[in-house]
């Protein structure tokens, strides 16, 4: 039987490189020596592979750089809630399938962890500026949050709208705040929890690096996923359900939970690039 796909959007390569990697330390690439890009053109020179270093990794392969490339994903239940996850990822790299290839069979490139943090689809050399969550925003804002036994009452004296956040009502809070006054609102809502309750009331400034504006954009997406542009590129980025994770994907590489990258022929003759999860055997012994 045949997978089924949907969209999750596109993301542009206009380096002609493109990059799947761990979100959580696309910003850390350019801290170990040699930037993303370099390190990305190299192997995809070479019609693509796998990049390690620390606790980096990422896949890099040549892409066409004047159209869009879509991004479509198939699913299977999760252990986690028997909602919808992401069981393959698949982008098409707007490259012919080479006819010196031969046989359409897959060409392995390495293998990923999936990272707590979520994932990121997008140009290598874009993805150089990708800022993390240390540091600062770019467009100056950032989002305020509360919640907790107390947040009731915080409400009744500051306010704050609810914030939807995957299905369901989120907390309590500001969104686009300038940094300052972001920052301000947070210890407001701390000093007056530690006045009359010293706990209770949980209080978060989020600044909008792209490491939190690419979550926030998925926010309402059923497989988190969420477009924003970095370095001038739409990039796409898949936030992981943290539950899930936890009972699908816990240990990454440490305990072998890592999954093949693969470059395929796609259903026109097209090269595709696939991350394939297996499905979570519900029947099995979990060990």
């Amino acid at each position: 039987m045949s997978e089924i796909f949907v969209g999750l959007g596109n993301v542009d390569a206009p380096s002609g490189v493109l990059v799947l990697g761990m979100a959580g330390w696309i910003d850390q690439w350019r801290e170990l020596g040699q930037p993303l890009s370099e390190r990305a053109r190299t192997v995809a020179a070479s019609g693509g592979g796998h990049l390690r270093e620390w606790l980096c990794e990422a896949v890099a392969v040549p892409a066409a750089g004047d159209r869009p490339l879509m991004v479509r994903a198939s699913t299977s239940p999760s252990p986690f809630d028997k909602q919808p996850a992401i069981a393959t990822l698949e982008i098409g790299l707007g490259l012919p399938w080479p006819e010196s290839a031969g046989r359409p069979v897959p060409v392995l490139l390495g293998d990923l962890p999936v990272d707590r943090c979520g994932m990121v689809v997008g140009d290598a050399t874009a993805l150089d500026a990708w800022t993390g969550m240390d540091d600062e925003p770019t467009d100056g804002l950032a989002d305020v949050f509360y919640w907790g036994l107390y947040a009731d009452d915080a409400h009744a004296r500051f306010g704050g709208e609810r914030i939807a956040r995957y299905g369901t009502d989120g907390p309590h809070g500001w969104l686009d705040l300038p940094v300052a006054e972001a920052a301000a609102r947070a210890a407001e809502l701390t000093a007056w929890r530690d006045r009359l309750h010293g706990k209770g009331l949980m209080v978060s400034v989020d600044k909008h690096a792209d490491d939190y504006r690419f979550r926030r954009a998925g926010w309402h997406h059923p497989l988190r996923a969420g477009a924003i542009e970095v370095g001038g590129c739409r990039v796409l980025g898949i936030e992981g359900d943290q539950g899930d994770h936890s009972m699908r994907h816990r240990g990454e590489r440490h305990t072998g939970q890592v999954y093949p990258v693969t470059l395929e022929a796609g259903e026109a003759g097209e090269t595709v690039m696939r991350w394939t999860i297996p499905p979570y055997g519900f029947d099995d012994e979990d060990t």
